[in-house]
């Protein structure tokens, strides 16, 4: 496994490796991370990988500072899994001085996660096509857990003419349903307990959709039911049309997205689950 962290470096390293998958991530590595590497091995003749946290995505009172960092560990798990690059750059690679560009993505980054944080797709899709420019992917990977994040960065890749194939992995759960997240280390030991609703509370809406509730407030209700058990604190919960994220009040048989943000004590979790007709 090659470690490179410069933009030399790393188009350098990229050139003899043949057709690429890529997974851009935050570091503080989990099993959800692990299986994208997997899906990227998928058609290609090697697999690469980004840690940097980035932060341009997070606002002034998020948790930039305080994010995991266990690099010597997700270096490890990387290079277990036989990734072949990684590249690990610093702010100041990534943002160099004078750098003046933003990327703006347009209505599908301002609903929901973007309505309650804003600028944070900017910064995504900013950091997203550096990304891409630098390691030059033809395939990269990421969770649907990020649900929004995924019909960003297709949106920019088509809208920008890229050519790189964005696929999106399932999203990994624990044992009881909670999405894995590397944010889950935060959660005390009670409210890892409690946030075990959000997945209660999507089932729930998934179960009343698929025996024929079609009435999207009633499906939102279900969920807050579930949520208002417990001491988390909604920021959304949204029931959407599934590649534009616009809010519906009827489902359609065809099938949402849903998905919900919900804060237990300083932690912030996001989760979703996308209904479809079988």
């Amino acid at each position: 496994m090659k470690i490179v962290r410069t933009v030399a470096e790393t188009r350098a390293a990229r050139a003899p490796l043949g057709r690429l998958g890529f997974v851009p991530t935050m570091g503080a590595l989990h099993d959800g991370h692990m299986s994208l590497i997997g899906l990227a091995r998928d058609g290609c003749d090697a697999v690469a990988a980004s840690i940097f946290v980035n932060p341009t995505q997070f606002g002034p009172n998020e948790d930039l500072a305080r994010y995991p960092r266990p690099i010597e560990a997700d270096l490890a798990k990387l290079e277990a899994a036989g990734v072949e690059l990684v590249f690990l750059p610093t702010v100041e690679i990534v943002y160099p001085a004078g750098f003046d560009t933003r990327i703006e993505v347009g209505a599908i980054a301002e609903r929901l996660e973007g309505a309650v944080r804003p600028g944070h797709f900017s910064g995504v899709a900013t950091v997203v096509s550096k990304l891409f420019n630098i390691v030059q992917p033809d395939v990269a990977w990421f969770g649907q857990k990020d649900v929004q994040q995924t019909r960003v960065v297709r949106q920019m890749v088509r809208d920008l003419d890229m050519p790189v194939d964005v696929r999106v992995g399932p999203t990994l759960r624990e044992a009881d349903g909670l999405a894995m997240s590397s944010r889950n280390v935060y959660l005390s030991a009670t409210d890892r307990a409690q946030a075990v609703a959000l997945y209660r509370g999507l089932s729930a809406a998934e179960a009343a959709w698929a025996g024929g509730q079609r009435d999207a407030a009633a499906l939102r209700s279900l969920i807050a039911a579930q949520i208002a058990a417990t001491t988390g604190v909604v920021d959304y919960i949204s029931i959407a049309e599934t590649n534009t994220l616009e809010e519906l009040e009827l489902v359609p048989p065809a099938g949402a997205v849903i998905s919900l943000a919900v804060r237990y004590g300083a932690t912030r979790l996001i989760d979703n689950l996308v209904l479809s007709a079988r």
